[in-house]
């Protein structure tokens, strides 16, 4: 624990020169990138592993798009038709092509966020979803202080700059780390290319994912990039290789593709895989059960986290379920979740399954039965009385 919380304190809390952990200087040498700020994290744990600057507050262009995108997915509704509010999509910079009277879905703005780094999709969602881009960017700064993104202020969902927008290094990770979780985000930052339907009327179309970073380094599978003349060059990433998953920003960086390179390359020889202890006795209460309590089991779930300072100590794990389950339960029935986390973080959760079947108590299984035979006697003696 000592050593987790040097870690912290060094990469977290200090800016300006790059710092780095323990277990990375005993692995590598840390780059040396262009950036005016920069870090990598384990995307399980949070923890830094590498950063410059990271907690300084600055503009980071169209990664902006990554909580827009993830408010986009999380307000629901993905596949309903609507049109374009006209105004919303005039804007300035890099488009998906939207124009008036387009019809479309939540669900390809969020692609013509992510891919094109559409300006008027960030717009149309926001006030789709808000009814205004102001309201949205107070939704934005709600969620950022759910998150804790201490140093991160929105007033565009584009990006383009507004007076006080802006983040830090850290928080974009952190925010990527949160965005990952959603599926549907990490299908579509993943995709280099994908066809979609919308216009007036909606017909088929190519967009393509401006991260080139996807084909460059084996293991990526996202995030975003940016660019304003304010902003520099901003790129958010994520990389998974081996198990292990990292994730790195760059703000402000006129080499960002090889300095992610060059940052996870550092970042892979520093990290491990550290698997929880689990909890002894993992059961379920069963109402009506033959036994009282079901035996709960990861099954082939993976439990490995990717960590630089922590060990399996420092991880706890706590099983997340419903008072009780009535029976029966089949073997391999989900009944549960295994939250792990660190530091009061959680870190991952992953589903837990019935060891072992549990039928319904004889008794149980009897009555239905019984209840059956008295009133197919009940029938039978009242149809002898009109025979």
């Amino acid at each position: 624990m000592k050593k987790l919380f040097i870690t912290f304190v060094t990469a977290v809390l200090l800016s300006g020169a790059a710092s780095f952990s323990p277990y990375a200087a005993r692995a590598a040498q840390p780059p040396e990138v262009s950036a005016k700020a920069a870090v990598v994290i384990s995307a399980d744990t949070g923890e830094i592993v590498y950063s410059v600057n990271c907690n300084e507050k600055l503009p980071m262009a169209s990664t902006t798009k990554i909580m827009t995108t993830l408010l986009c997915l999380e307000s629901g509704d993905l596949d309903e038709e609507f049109t374009v509010d006209s105004e919303a999509i005039k804007v300035e910079g890099s488009s998906m092509g939207l124009q008036e009277g387009d019809i479309v879905t939540k669900y390809a703005l969020c692609c013509g966020m992510l891919l094109p780094s559409g300006n008027d999709a960030a717009n149309a969602a926001a006030v789709r979803i808000s009814g205004s881009i102001e309201a949205f960017a107070e939704l934005m700064n709600d969620r950022a202080r759910e998150l804790g993104l201490s140093h991160t202020y929105f007033v565009t969902p584009s990006g383009l700059e507004g007076e006080g927008h802006g983040s830090s290094a850290y928080d974009m990770a952190l925010l990527a780390r949160e965005a990952l979780k959603n599926e549907t985000f990490r299908e579509i930052c993943s995709s280099e290319t994908l066809k979609l339907s919308f216009g007036s009327p909606p017909y088929e179309r190519w967009l393509k994912n401006t991260n080139k970073l996807l084909s460059m380094y084996d293991g990526v599978y996202g995030v975003k990039t940016g660019f304003t003349d304010e902003a520099g060059r901003c790129l958010v990433s994520a990389c998974e290789r081996g198990g292990e998953d990292l994730i790195c920003v760059t703000l402000n960086d006129r080499n960002d593709w090889n300095d992610h390179i060059s940052m996870y390359d550092y970042g892979f020889e520093a990290a491990r895989l550290i698997q929880p202890e689990l909890p002894a006795g993992m059961s379920v209460s069963v109402v009506g059960g033959e036994t009282e309590n079901a035996a709960l089991t990861v099954g082939d779930g993976d439990l490995s986290v990717t960590a630089f300072a922590a060990d399996s100590s420092d991880l706890q794990c706590t099983v997340i379920s419903s008072p009780f389950v009535y029976a029966p339960v089949s073997q391999g029935d989900e009944l549960a979740q295994l939250e792990i986390s660190l530091n009061g973080r959680e870190v991952r959760r992953i589903p837990l399954y019935a060891a072992e079947s549990v039928p319904l108590q004889e008794h149980e299984a009897a009555e239905p039965q019984k209840e059956k035979s008295i009133f197919n006697k009940f029938i039978t003696k009242l149809g002898s009385l009109f025979s």
